[in-house]
């Protein structure tokens, strides 16, 4: 293989990487301005014509540009509380931006006219008068897990690309390898802090914990998973283990010491389509029997990668805790059970150890090679279970078949495990059975190819779910997507002939609350975007 295949985990691939907190912590309910700036940088006011301005615009994905009159840098909640009444005040439409790593134009929309970058935000550390974590939004998440490791052994469930911020992970649920042992982030989320703007323009820090008493508590319920930039601008999470008490060493999930990988590679030349769906079929039917919390399996995560036919061959990648009793034995079990039946034989089989730390912050993991490949296109779905016979047969289609460049892919990615042990009203996330996600993908560099791709994959998204009007409308195999990986194509009639608005097939049941939340917290609708939570009629 020219390419090492633990290479693919790549974000257009995947989505699919201390000291103590300085300041004061914010006890109150609301805080109003410091009477003295902290030290740190910003408010720095970037406009057009200045040079840094091109450099500060774009997000991850180039397709999206927008052309705002600032790009204000921040680096304190006093800072961001008076950019927002400044907004509220002049009319000015602001959008928060902490890793930049949005698939859709949340940031970049043309009519943004204030960018708040949030990037120089990063501490994290240890909060002993909230007696949990304190993680700013602009901290990455390889600095997240670097910062728990070095200082407390601990960690969250978080995701693989070690550049994404955490404001927007944190607050559209998060997820990640150790999910399925752990949960979702947001299950360890204690609290936030929020800027928030009143009905009169005032503009304020508000303080919300998941404590019953605490008369916020439905802002932080709505960051358990209502997706950023709807409510407000976070400027700090604190995260402890619900039930977690003692030492700070004990309030999070241990890291672990070691991570063994295992990757498989199949090559497409001579792959029929029935050894092809036989192993998908599998991996969801194994997903469907093995995702009980707290059982030997939820340890295990797993991704088949499955690249186009043009990339020449696809992946099985395996991950798990090599200190769990059992670890090998339990990945060649899975392994065979999803090759069962299929007569296939890998023409790679690579196994690995590595440190937990480097495989989840080497700058390698989780980010594509190539810089360029910065337009790209990402859709998705939840899964109740495997896909059906009719599914599988267009996944075969659309990957064996049509014309598409080695860099299309589609993800089924493991789910579920502990991420099923809470309830779907408990947070903002009300995907709660499902065992999988699915991920449609394709890149490429050249604005002239943009019609061609987007047609691509939504031929390839609609086809599979064409039974449900061409979105996974919950139902007995699917339920619905997940807000971090945003496709406004789900709210365009023309893409979504179900008749489900998007924000079912994002919040189910669970939207009325947030947007009461919305009512109360944004009654001006300063904070939205195309996915936006509304307030009610």
């Amino acid at each position: 293989m020219t390419e090492p295949a633990r290479n693919q985990l790549s974000r257009r691939t995947l989505l699919a990487g201390a000291t103590a907190v300085a300041g004061g912590t914010l006890a109150a309910g609301t805080v109003g301005h410091a009477a003295t700036e902290p030290a740190g940088l910003g408010p720095v006011r970037i406009r057009p014509g200045d040079p840094r301005y091109e450099n500060l615009l774009r997000g991850n994905n180039f397709r999206f540009t927008g052309q705002p009159e600032e790009i204000r840098v921040v680096s304190s909640a006093e800072q961001v509380v008076r950019a927002v009444a400044e907004a509220a005040r002049t009319g000015r439409r602001i959008a928060p931006r902490s890793g930049g790593h949005c698939f859709e134009n949340f940031t970049a929309d043309p009519q943004v006219r204030l960018l708040l970058d949030l990037s120089p935000m990063d501490e994290v550390g240890y909060d002993p008068a909230m007696k949990a974590f304190a993680v700013q939004p602009g901290a990455t998440l390889g600095q997240v897990y670097r910062r728990l490791f070095q200082g407390w052994g601990v960690t969250i469930p978080g995701g693989s690309c070690p550049a994404v911020g955490a404001g927007g992970h944190f607050a559209g649920g998060g997820y990640g390898a150790l999910s399925r042992r752990y949960g979702s982030v947001v299950d360890h989320l204690y609290g936030v802090e929020v800027v928030v703007a009143d009905r009169d323009g005032t503009a304020r820090a508000v303080v919300a914990t998941r404590e019953p008493e605490d008369p916020n508590r439905e802002l932080w319920w709505a960051h358990t998973g209502g997706g950023g930039g709807n409510f407000g601008v976070v400027t700090r999470y604190w995260l402890r283990s619900p039930g977690a008490t003692g030492e700070p060493s004990r309030l999070l999930p241990p890291s672990p010491r070691t991570m063994l990988e295992r990757v498989v590679s199949w090559a497409w030349a001579g792959m029929t389509e029935q050894a092809f769906t036989r192993l998908l079929r599998n991996f969801g039917v194994w997903h469907e029997r093995n995702s009980e919390p707290g059982a030997r399996p939820a340890g295990l995560y797993a991704i088949l990668l499955l690249s186009h036919h043009s990339a020449g061959y696809f992946s099985l990648a395996m991950q798990i805790d090599a200190d769990l009793p059992g670890a090998e034995g339990l990945v060649a079990e899975f392994l065979a059970a999803v090759t069962e039946g299929t007569g296939v034989k890998p023409i790679d089989d690579r196994h690995q150890r590595m440190p937990w730390l480097h495989k989840m912050t080497w700058p390698g993991t989780g980010e594509a090679g190539d810089a360029s490949a910065r337009r790209y296109k990402n859709k998705a779905g939840y899964l109740r279970r495997s896909l059906t016979d009719r599914q599988l047969a267009a996944v075969h289609h659309h990957l064996a078949k049509t014309i598409a460049t080695p860099s299309a892919t589609m993800l089924l990615i493991g789910y579920g495990g502990q991420v099923q042990a809470v309830p779907p009203e408990a947070t903002a996330i009300a995907q709660r059975g499902a065992v999988m996600k699915a991920v449609y993908s394709t890149t490429w560099t050249d604005e002239r190819q943009d019609d061609t791709h987007l047609a691509w994959i939504r031929a390839f998204y609609r086809d599979v779910y064409l039974d449900t009007g061409g979105v996974p409308v919950p139902g007995e195999v699917s339920d619905g997507s997940y807000i971090n990986y945003p496709d406004n194509d789900l709210a365009d009639p023309g893409q979504n002939t179900s008749g489900v608005p998007a924000h079912t097939l994002y919040y189910g049941d669970n939207y009325p609350r947030l947007q009461r939340v919305k009512a109360r917290w944004d009654p001006r609708g300063i904070f939205r975007h195309a996915l936006g939570v509304e307030p009610p009629a």
